[in-house]
């Protein structure tokens, strides 16, 4: 039996009278490549952010390894609102802040590149490392945290080297080519030692030969890091080659999931990306 890394219940996300996700329901298990697709605006990224702690979601619950980590239910102005489906059914609030739920080994990148632009590709890494850490401010302030810190270092050196990084370890990050700002950003998130990495459209921008290359290294990360990936991505080439699974959005609301092949074939995922023909 597979064993879920990640799983969300009965979520639906509305804000004021539109209904970005409804009552989405998915599993990632451990291991897996899972590719979350739909047209633009389908939900997607509302999704990533609802399980990143950057939304609370209106209603529904969000697991992860087995623990439930998000709970809520429509409230205040949201009862009248309230267009999604299970209202009732959830009574808790649980809404934990992004830096927490990173520390519960979540990661993840973002459509439009974050990096902390005035910072070298060093400290990029570095910083994501500090949330590790165990010093505090006295600690700090009498350099009893050196040997942590020292530590902290070399991994950060070795993490660069094995994203072929180290060589522009003193580089500002954004005079960086735009693919290896990507995969900067793929390596800060590593730093935050996660089990299970969320890529938010990691191929955006990027040319044919770089899109294959970042299919590889995909690959390569989560068996060199023993990760769980979760990704939302339009490159179809790299989504069918690289994911286990597949779940679909349209408007909001899952109308497939299954295999690359099974979801290729769906007669409405077909129909959500390129429309039906008139004759139909």
């Amino acid at each position: 039996m597979s064993e879920n890394v990640l799983k969300l219940q009965d979520v639906t996300m509305q804000f004021g009278g539109v209904v970005a996700v409804h009552s989405l329901s998915l599993e990632v298990n451990k291991g897996e490549i899972v590719s979350l697709i739909g047209p633009n605006g389908a939900g997607k990224t509302t999704a990533f952010n609802v399980v990143t702690g950057v939304y609370a979601p209106t209603n529904g619950a969000v697991y992860f390894n087995g623990k439930q980590i998000i709970e809520n239910y429509p409230s205040g102005k949201m009862k009248k609102l309230y267009a999604g489906s299970d209202n009732g059914k959830y009574k808790k609030r649980i809404e934990p802040s992004p830096d927490s739920i990173t520390k519960l080994g979540i990661a993840r990148t973002f459509q439009n590149i974050r990096l902390w632009k005035s910072q070298t590709v060093f400290d990029n890494v570095l910083i994501a490392k500090h949330l590790r850490r165990t010093s505090n401010i006295f600690t700090a302030t009498f350099r009893l945290n050196y040997a942590e810190e020292k530590r902290q270092r070399e991994e950060t050196a070795e993490l660069l080297k094995i994203m072929g990084l180290y060589d522009v370890k003193d580089e500002i990050c954004t005079s960086l080519p735009y693919g290896l700002q990507r995969r900067l950003e793929i390596a800060r998130a590593l730093a935050t030692e996660p089990s299970l990495l969320l890529l938010d459209e990691p191929a955006a921008g990027m040319n044919p030969q770089e899109t294959d290359e970042l299919t590889a290294f995909i690959g390569k990360i989560r068996t060199d890091f023993a990760l769980t990936v979760f990704m939302i991505e339009h490159h179809m080439d790299l989504v069918m080659n690289i994911s286990d699974r597949i779940y679909v959005l349209n408007f909001g609301a899952l109308i497939a999931h299954g295999t690359p092949e099974e979801v290729q074939n769906n007669p409405e995922v077909i129909a959500a990306y390129l429309g039906e023909s008139e004759e139909q």
